[in-house]
């Protein structure tokens, strides 16, 4: 919880069901990460490169997405209330059943 990965290298790895609230993971490497039911609450993903994560399930409320690349993720019934993805880029996501209540989608290409 409120763990410094910022810039970390994490490509392909298995975060299944992890409790990542706060987290730092500005730029950091989530290529292929499988995030199904991770708790990523409040984090900071600024600029993250999630090209192909499985963020299925995920708590993404309050998150920071802000030019994050999102292309190709699964973020099926994720809860993405209050996120900010201004500038991200979702070309090809899966949002279906995904929760953007009061998320700031400005700039977002889908």
């Amino acid at each position: 919880m409120g763990a410094d990965l910022s810039g970390v290298d994490l490509w392909g790895v298995d975060l299944y069901n992890a409790d990542l609230r706060n987290a730092d993971l500005k730029g950091a490497d989530l290529r292929g990460a499988n995030l199904w039911s991770v708790d990523l609450e409040g984090a900071d993903l600024k600029g993250a490169n999630l090209i192909d994560a499985d963020l299925k399930d995920a708590d993404l409320k309050g998150s920071n997405l802000r030019r994050a690349n999102l292309r190709g993720v699964n973020l099926r019934r994720a809860d993405l209330k209050d996120a900010d993805l201004s500038g991200a880029v979702l070309e090809g996501a899966n949002l279906s059943g995904a929760d953007l209540y009061n998320a700031n989608l400005k700039n977002t290409k889908f």
